[in-house]
């Protein structure tokens, strides 16, 4: 019997119209007519013997078989750009390249050290990208990142084909401007009505310190909800609130004059991991990182 052969344009067009969920929208991505991506979906169809979709109204749902089919092709495809960065990699082997991504609630010390480790163990050129989770995640996925750093452990629906090691955690602080100085006495009652600057992004951390807070009948003013640390200490530096930062952060803090200690947050962490995708042919440096690197 004659082997049968994948056209992967075919697949090609199927993955692109599953992962849009419309032949419409699938067509405008591919830059095609409807009628001719249509016709190239149904071939595909009559060549495997399985109908891929079915159809309600202008939906798409995948059978069973699209499914298995999908699966396959996402691998594939995720093999072709690794074959891809392995190459362009090995044209440029006189110095290693790694595209870290960082969460932009990561705080700079933590990317700096992460930065100077990377560069430590082997002569390399550094891409550094900030960005939310969701958007990083898929972009190591896609092998257009090498590595993530992260304030957010892996959720078990999203482990698949990733790696991650907790690299460190550090004890969490409240600072202020000098006028916060005096709440240092009668801590943390003290706190009581002031307003504070917290993250908007890492959420773990944010409901350890509101449940210590109610734990302490303490009720905080939230004047500002932000993302990233520098504009937290910013903003903190101006007198707008107050706010809490991992002590590892502090010492540039300290050195400044220009926040002050408030209280300790006992029993809180910020923790900080490193995740990397599963690859044939790992990225050397960021392998050495995922390994070796600690806060």
């Amino acid at each position: 019997m004659d082997k049968q052969w994948l056209n992967y344009h075919h697949l090609y067009y199927f993955t692109v119209i599953a992962h849009e969920g419309a032949i419409a929208k699938a067509a405008k991505k591919l830059r095609l007519g409807q009628p001719t991506l249509s016709t190239q979906l149904k071939q595909f169809e009559d060549h495997l013997g399985f109908a891929l979709f079915e159809r309600t109204k202008k939906r798409l749902h995948l059978t069973e078989a699209g499914q298995v089919a999908l699966d396959y092709a996402n691998e594939i495809f995720r093999l072709g750009s690794e074959m891809m960065d392995t190459l362009n990699d090995n044209r440029r082997s006189d110095r290693h390249e790694i595209q870290i991504g960082c969460m932009d609630s990561i705080p700079k010390d933590y990317v700096l050290k992460l930065i100077q480790s990377a560069q430590t163990f082997r002569s390399c050129h550094v891409s550094c990208i900030e960005g939310s989770s969701d958007h990083l995640l898929e972009e190591l996925k896609a092998h257009r990142l090498d590595l993530l750093l992260t304030n957010h452990p892996l959720t078990q629906s999203k482990q698949q084909g990733l790696f991650s090691r907790r690299v460190g955690q550090a004890p969490v602080h409240l600072y202020g401007d000098k006028k916060f100085q005096k709440l240092a006495k009668g801590f943390p009652a003290s706190l009581n009505g002031q307003p504070f600057i917290l993250s908007n992004h890492n959420i773990s951390l944010r409901r350890s310190i509101e449940f210590y807070l109610k734990s302490n009948n303490v009720t905080i003013d939230v004047v500002a909800e932000v993302q990233d640390t520098s504009l937290q200490r910013l903003m903190c530096v101006h007198g707008l609130g107050i706010v809490p930062l991992a002590d590892t952060t502090n010492h540039s803090v300290g050195a400044s004059k220009e926040l002050l200690p408030i209280g300790a947050l006992p029993g809180i962490f910020e923790e900080v991991w490193i995740i990397v995708a599963d690859r044939r042919l790992q990225n050397p440096v960021a392998d050495h990182l995922l390994k070796e690197f600690h806060l």
